[in-house]
């Protein structure tokens, strides 16, 4: 056996014997496809850098195939266009805006997404093709179409599928619009976040079909959502065990705004704990709250800016015990965000599994409990 496939065998029986690979099937894509052909260079973050800096491995650098094999993400591309192969021996910054998917979630993801054969899937985010070449394996080349938006990575992904030997349909574009062909699937993936399920999802996968998609937003705090396509257009679900995030899909990105000014505006004192924020769930409720806000800071202090009115909310310590809260503009995110909370502290503070989603024509909601439980309304 080669190198590859040895470490390929060592990452299966990993994850088999970690509960993530539970389907035969799904482990054989995973024991035959070579991740060394999607990632043939990427970055690592340096440590104890400010800001963080990245470091290119190349092929033959030392540990570059076991890392590889590591279950782990690779970053690709920083802000939009810089690649390893761009750089040299030195760090450098920027903000990832693509990557290798860590194996245990992208074979996950596949396996929760229920696909088998017969299946027609669309793949929305084909980033390194990796998660491309694992579907059309156990699905079929001519039952996978994916959907890259970055002209320049979706390039590279054809090239390493070929490569590979696979050769599923492949388009270039927005994949928040769906097939531009128009065609009915039974499945929809999505390798990126979104702040909202596209209406063109929502016609194009047929009823009694799924979509799995992360639902983020501009404090970027992620949760994964597993949906039954109940009627063109309409669908409903739940929300996923664990501790899933993607990048969110570049047209759903914050728009860029100038460097934030703290500026005076009422005072009180806060009635939760700012540092409930800081939690995996806490933080996607203060989204759910107030899904057109930045979130910045930490602990006690934490920094609410709404990108599209430009109020603005932060917390600091009370000298004397609890904490102060300073608000102004026309929406008072905090007691958006306070009251949300509240709510969820109230029903025991469940993790994200403890929520579900209903889309329709009339609007997109996230509950909690049942359907008819409080709920917050996603930015359509």
């Amino acid at each position: 056996m080669t190198t590859s496939a040895i470490l390929r065998a060592a990452l299966v029986e990993q994850l088999v014997e970690n509960g993530t690979l539970t389907d035969p099937a799904w482990s054989r894509a995973a024991a035959a496809v070579p991740r060394e052909l999607f990632v043939g260079a990427y970055f690592v973050p340096v440590d104890g850098s400010t800001p963080t800096g990245y470091r290119a491995v190349r092929h033959h650098d030392p540990g570059w195939l076991e890392g590889i094999y590591a279950d782990q993400t690779l970053i690709t591309q920083l802000d939009g266009r810089t690649t390893p192969e761009d750089t040299g021996e030195q760090p450098v910054t920027g903000a990832p805006s693509s990557s290798s998917t860590l194996p245990s979630l992208v074979l996950g993801m596949w396996q929760r997404l229920g696909a088998e054969a017969g299946h027609r899937v669309l793949e929305v985010g084909t980033g390194t093709g990796y998660s491309t070449a694992l579907g059309a394996h156990r699905l079929g080349d001519g039952n996978v179409t994916s959907i890259e938006y970055d002209a320049r990575v979706a390039e590279r992904a054809a090239a390493a599928l070929r490569a590979a030997g696979y050769t599923p349909r492949l388009l270039t574009g927005d994949g928040l619009g769906g097939d531009p062909d128009g065609g009915t699937f039974d499945r929809l993936i999505a390798t990126c976040s979104v702040r909202y399920l596209p209406m063109a999802w929502l016609h194009q996968v047929r009823p009694g079909g799924r979509i799995l998609v992360t639902l983020s937003g501009w404090s970027y705090a992620n949760a994964l959502a597993l949906l039954d396509v109940t009627g063109p257009g309409e669908a409903t679900g739940r929300f996923l065990p664990g501790f899933t995030s993607f990048m969110i899909a570049r047209p759903h990105d914050r728009p860029p705004r100038p460097t934030l000014a703290l500026l005076p505006g009422e005072e009180r004192a806060s009635r939760i704990d700012p540092a409930k924020l800081d939690t995996w769930t806490g933080s996607w409720i203060a989204q759910l709250a107030a899904p057109s806000a930045e979130r910045m800071g930490s602990g006690a202090q934490q920094i609410l800016s709404d990108v599209a009115t430009g109020s603005q909310a932060r917390t600091v310590p009370d000298p004397a015990g609890g904490w102060t809260v300073v608000q102004r503009g026309p929406l008072r995110l905090w007691d958006q965000v306070e009251t949300a909370v509240e709510t969820w502290r109230a029903a025991g503070e469940p993790h994200q599994v403890g929520f579900g989603i209903t889309v329709s024509a009339a609007g997109q909601r996230v509950w909690l409990g049942t359907e008819d439980g409080p709920g917050w309304d996603l930015p359509i």
